[in-house]
């Protein structure tokens, strides 16, 4: 049992990654919550100490060396605090061992299946494939492929309520033929949750339970004007605890140190994200890039409708070290280069994307190799967010009033709800934003990647503690919400962009600028430009945004917009250089000028590349 959110003084949050397992203290100061220090260490895993405790353990040592304190009990983390020593709450999120990997089905791929996708993105798995009655696959071929995938766990959806039983029953039929076997042994019964139509409950459990550890939830789609993704979810976290952590070596040994269950890591950073949003009733984005997948949340509001809907995908094939290459496969060499600000021979820059992947853990050693860096990171960004973009839409087969455009755009129902003149706040995370060597870098790369609209707000993780702050954020928002604020969160600053198209140098908006030790003043800006105003302090800025005719900032074209935005590290970016499309010059001198040109803007490099 934890003790009462008034009673913690102290909170110790671990994260196990694939590779390294991070450690937070959190303290309660007279100004409330804030974190202490931090500390990490390689994650154990795998062979020769296959037992995930241990790293946890060293990484909350190298906590105690830096806070002065101790924390341990020999192997045994002391709680609650007694005195100095020992914490009030210990809470962990785990990714290790490749982190929860899931198949999902359901009837039509693009309504049950996308539903039971989302429900299981949600949750933080990766989904391995969504299999469907109409995905062109025959029988014979989907049942091998069950054989060969050896998931973690299977979701089966399918139907409304009160629709087909006999094509459920059918795809629960296929699955007991198949008779999969969890990727990690053949010691325990695969976890399958049925969230399809109630009526086909009682043919699903014919089929599926004397073979599988099957679990019946409240079903996904009940109508096709509605989603009810909230039990899926749930029932994947926990069958995620009770089966797979269970096999995974010391984290039976682990659930014991913690009152609140671990939390899959992308499904603990989607919870922060959702907060913040909530709490400050805005559109946000947040991407999470690593070296092997890069994970894109987002919160929109449904138009029309009151309610905001949470999207999570992840690309589990675009990353920076061990699947760089995926990146320059469905980028294009072409597509990186026309990020890099000096000429560079398209066979040499292979050669260090290729080098990157079978040295994971080099970083670049030069300036040069910085900016190749990067530019790969922009190209794996744009795909990500492009992938999210295409699976964050609205409910495929609902109804809906349409217009005459609306008839004419065959791909209006279903569109996605991702809406940039809408989005406030747009966060990153993983090493190369959170450890850019200049602020100013991490904040171009976000802003050439997602082309944000309007006036959008940006910011990084500071070290990568959200995660931790996710699972905490269950059993005590406070805490959550203040140290993401005060020390998670690096606010770089906010970015103005009008959309529309016009000639270089035509005056397309005016942005008049008043805040606490900034002086007021108004800027014009012309079509094409790219300009940074300091803005000195941590405050809040208020911008009056009038944009010219054919030009909108998110009132709508030719009118203007005020809002209240956080002042940030790297200061406030005017940047017209187009959105409707955004295009680099065609040549490759010019290109290079204009990127040069840039850089110079925003101070991005200590020199001239």
């Amino acid at each position: 049992m934890t003790s009462l959110p008034d009673d913690i003084r102290s909170i110790l949050a671990t994260d196990c990654g694939s590779t390294t397992t991070k450690a937070i203290l959190i303290e309660r100061g007279p100004d409330g919550y804030r974190l202490r220090v931090r500390g990490e260490a390689p994650t154990t895993v795998e062979a020769p100490f296959e037992d995930v405790t241990r790293g946890v353990l060293n990484a909350v040592r190298e906590v105690e060396e830096l806070c002065g304190r101790r924390l341990l009990d020999g192997d045994r983390i002391v709680s609650p605090q007694q005195g100095d020593v020992g914490v009030d709450l210990y809470l962990s999120t785990s990714s290790a061992g490749g982190g929860l990997q899931m198949m999902v089905t359901g009837l039509v791929k693009q309504m049950t299946g996308e539903s039971a996708q989302r429900a299981a993105l949600g949750a933080g798995a990766i989904v391995m494939d969504v299999m469907a009655l109409n995905d062109g696959r025959r029988p014979h071929e989907k049942i091998q492929l069950l054989r060969q995938l050896r998931p973690d766990m299977i979701l089966l959806s399918g139907g409304t309520d009160g629709g087909d039983v006999k094509r459920v029953a059918e795809m629960a039929e296929l699955l007991a033929a198949a008779d999969p076997k969890a990727r990690l042994g053949a010691g325990y019964e695969l976890p399958v949750i049925y969230a399809g139509n109630k009526d086909a409950a009682a043919a699903v459990q014919g089929s599926l339970d004397s073979r599988t550890a099957l679990s019946v939830v409240p079903n996904l789609r009940p109508e096709l004007e509605r989603e009810n993704l909230g039990p899926a979810r749930d029932a994947i976290h926990d069958l995620f605890m009770e089966h797979v952590m269970a096999h995974a070596p010391g984290y039976k040994k682990l659930m014991t140190w913690s009152p609140v269950p671990i939390m899959p890591t992308p499904g603990a950073v989607g919870l922060i994200i959702e907060k913040i949003a909530k709490r400050d009733g805005m559109a946000v984005v947040g991407v999470d890039i690593g070296g092997a997948t890069t994970d894109v949340f987002s919160v929109f509001r449904v138009k029309g409708e009151g309610e905001t809907v949470f999207n999570r995908t992840v690309s589990a094939n675009l990353g920076m070290s061990y699947s760089v290459s995926n990146v320059m496969a469905e980028a294009g060499i072409e597509n990186i280069l026309r990020w890099v600000p000096f000429s560079v021979d398209e066979l040499d820059l292979r050669n260090r994307i290729k080098n990157k992947m079978i040295r994971p853990t080099t970083i670049p050693q030069t300036l040069e190799d910085l900016a190749i860096e990067q530019a790969i990171c922009r190209e794996a960004l744009r795909l990500s967010f492009s992938q999210h973009r295409s699976l964050a839409v609205g409910l495929k087969g609902r109804q809906q009033s349409r217009d005459i455009s609306d008839a004419m755009d065959q791909s209006a129902s279903g569109s996605s709800l991702v809406d940039l003149l809408d989005l406030g706040l747009l966060v990153g995370s993983g090493g190369v934003l959170s450890h850019a060597p200049r602020r100013a870098q991490a904040m171009l790369m976000m802003l050439d990647a997602f082309l944000p609209e309007g006036i959008t707000e940006l910011a990084v993780d500071s070290i990568f503690m959200t995660p931790q702050l996710g699972v905490l954020s269950t059993v005590h928002e406070q805490a959550a919400t203040e140290v993401f604020e005060r020390d998670c969160l690096v606010v770089l600053g906010p970015s103005v962009a009008p959309v529309g198209a016009g000639k270089p140098g035509q005056s397309c908006m005016t942005v008049e600028v008043r805040g606490e030790g900034v002086p007021p003043a108004a800027h014009r800006v012309a079509f094409g430009e790219f300009r940074l105003v300091p803005t000195p302090g941590s405050g809040r800025l208020t911008l009056t945004v009038t944009p010219e005719r054919g030009f909108d900032v998110g009132a709508g074209k030719g009118k203007p917009l005020a809002r209240e935005v956080r002042a940030g590290v790297v200061g406030l970016v005017l940047d017209a250089r187009g959105r409707s499309p955004f295009a680099l010059p065609d040549g490759a001198e010019a290109r290079i000028a204009r990127l040069r040109e840039w850089n110079r803007a925003l101070a991005v490099y200590p020199r001239e590349l």
